[in-house]
């Protein structure tokens, strides 16, 4: 994040504009709409400031700039069409420490003006750090058609009762209360044009609010893909930004848990295999404790829970302590990464059937039902694979599977550091090892992998290009 993201207060305050044309326009109207008390300096003027100079709402300082002029503003913006006045504003500004936009030349501001969403006292800044100002407006265009106008109102009876809520709910029940409001019939009302009747119900819900027993905890157990976030379902994303705190699995990705609300707590309780950073009684006891104090805790798990996620053991001990919950599925590591990969699990003209394995090892050895696996036409996905690669190759070739059975490791699925190697069951170990592939990697063991060179579409992006990156580049090793 290059910008901090902030809204300054400027009613009343002096604010300086450099510059007379079309652009200087569109600055002046940004700043009175906040209250700003505007100066514009300018040997000429757009008829626009002119109106608004002969009004008395903007003063006028027919000349050129000089340095002294920004000494007792909050902020400067620079809107000429010169780079060396623009250049002398900004030099100007950081010498007595005044923010400054220079309008097109991010290099020189030290803040930038957003894109705005206005519904007053609601406002939505969008930011692209001068990079884009059309995406940043186009993502302004669709932000616009998805915020009722409704919500700016909303705000306002909200601040009516602000007061009233906070001396009556103590601080744990006040946004379970304030989040029913907006998410309900109340808000539905205002969105209706019904001010009136929503008002009254609001009342009602804070008087109910206020006599009612603890609020109920509950757990959320939620299921966050293979790790582009883009692939969260709407419903996970609700309940992430409702959660007050939230457990999070090692599979988990950062930018996934970034999505989780700002103010709730996190906690790590990552497992990688025979190293567990809290094990797994212990995670299902702190989802219950975490309830019971009447929070809204979210069990964040990567893939999917109920997919070698042990999700059923978590709920079964919320249900025996009488803990709500729900249960919101996510894209599974083995559909993302062959999705990604492009290798479809099935095809007729190579798979029926697919069958999930964990490949994961107990005392040096994979326990699996072979003969299961080794069946024609059948593609076998295989999580947490990549430690027993060598002894899951020779077990499958020793229970009937060709040596040349394609394979397919795709290591970090569906993000940019995505990489995909193919082999084959006699190949593939060394390639692990060679590469040093760790995980999280999935792995597809079948005819199916064939397809990926004809189907690939996922381009990740080069981890030589990426700073600080520690992944190897992308990387396709032959079949031979």
């Amino acid at each position: 994040m290059k910008f901090l993201p902030v809204f300054l207060r400027v009613a009343a305050r002096p604010c300086l504009v450099v510059g007379g044309g079309s652009v200087a326009v569109r600055k002046v109207d940004r700043l009175l709409r906040s209250g700003a008390a505007v100066r514009v300096v300018a040997p000429d003027l757009h008829p626009d400031l002119q109106a608004l100079v002969a009004d008395g709402v903007i003063t006028h300082i027919d000349g050129v700039f000089t340095a002294d002029m920004v000494r007792d503003c909050v902020l400067v913006i620079a809107a000429t069409n010169r780079s060396e006045v623009n250049a002398d504003v900004s030099r100007a500004a950081d010498k007595y420490n005044v923010p400054v936009n220079v309008v097109d030349t991010p290099e020189l501001c030290s803040f930038i003006m957003p894109s705005v969403v206005e519904r007053d006292p609601v406002t939505i800044a969008i930011s692209t750090a001068g990079v884009s100002p059309v995406l940043a407006r186009l993502l302004r265009a669709r932000l616009e058609t998805m915020i009722p106008a409704a919500y700016g109102r909303l705000a306002s009876l909200i601040s009516e009762f602000r007061d009233e809520v906070k001396e009556r709910l103590p601080m744990s029940r006040r946004r379970p209360f304030w989040e029913n409001v907006l998410q309900g019939p109340i808000a539905e009302m205002f969105f209706a044009g019904q001010d009136k009747l929503a008002a009254e119900h609001l009342r009602q819900a804070l008087e109910q609010a206020d006599s009612s027993p603890r609020v109920q905890g509950e757990v959320y157990l939620v299921g966050a893909g293979p790790g582009d976030p883009d692939l969260l379902t709407f419903r996970a994303l609700r309940l992430m930004q409702q959660a007050d705190v939230v457990f999070y699995d090692r599979l988990v990705a950062p930018a996934l848990v970034d999505l989780v609300r700002r103010d709730a707590d996190r906690v790590y309780v990552g497992k990688e295999s025979d190293r567990h950073a809290v094990p797994q009684h212990e995670i299902n006891e702190l989802l219950v404790t975490h309830a019971l104090e009447g929070k809204r805790v979210l069990r964040l798990k990567g893939g999917d829970p109920f997919i070698f996620g042990r999700g059923g053991e978590e709920i079964e001990r919320l249900t025996e302590a009488g803990i709500p919950f729900q249960i919101v599925p996510g894209i599974t590591a083995a559909s993302g990464a062959a999705s990604y990969a492009g290798i479809p699990l099935t095809h007729r003209d190579h798979a029926h059937t697919c069958i999930f394995v964990t490949g994961h090892m107990k005392d040096g050895k994979l326990d699996l039902n072979w003969d299961t696996l080794v069946k024609p036409r059948q593609t076998i996905a295989i999580y947490m694979g990549v430690k027993a690669m060598p002894a899951l190759c020779a077990g499958l070739i020793e229970h009937g599977l060709a040596a040349s059975t394609p394979v397919a490791v795709i290591q970090k699925a569906t993000l940019a550091e995505q990489r995909t190697l193919i082999g084959t069951l006699e190949s593939m170990p060394g390639i692990v090892e060679r590469e040093h592939i760790q995980p999280p990697s999935m792995t597809i063991i079948g005819s199916v992998v064939k397809l990926h060179e004809k189907l690939v579409w996922f381009e990740p992006v080069n981890a030589e290009d990426r700073p600080g990156s520690d992944i190897p580049p992308v990387s396709e090793a032959s079949q031979g």
